[in-house]
């Protein structure tokens, strides 16, 4: 059950990471970087390494994602003056 898990989690990263890449709108590309964090995470819970899965969670998909997002926001308002 755990490798079905694990085997899971890692085509789904692969995916999320090939529509990351060709995604043309910049917003959802970046949300898809989420998802890739998100099954990151999986893997590292599967792994039975939390304290890793934890610091996956809280600085990879959350505190840069939204860097990322105000960064995006930023360029478009300066593109649009």
């Amino acid at each position: 059950m755990i490798g079905l898990i694990t085997l899971g989690s890692f085509i789904a990263m692969i995916l999320i990471a090939f529509k990351a890449i060709i995604e043309p709108r910049l917003a959802h590309s970046i949300v898809l970087s989420m998802g890739i964090g998100l099954s990151s995470v999986m893997l590292f819970v599967t792994f039975q390494a939390p304290d890793v899965a934890l610091t996956q969670a809280v600085i990879g998909v959350g505190i840069s994602s939204v860097i990322f997002l105000m960064g995006l926001k930023h360029l478009r308002r300066n593109y649009e003056s």
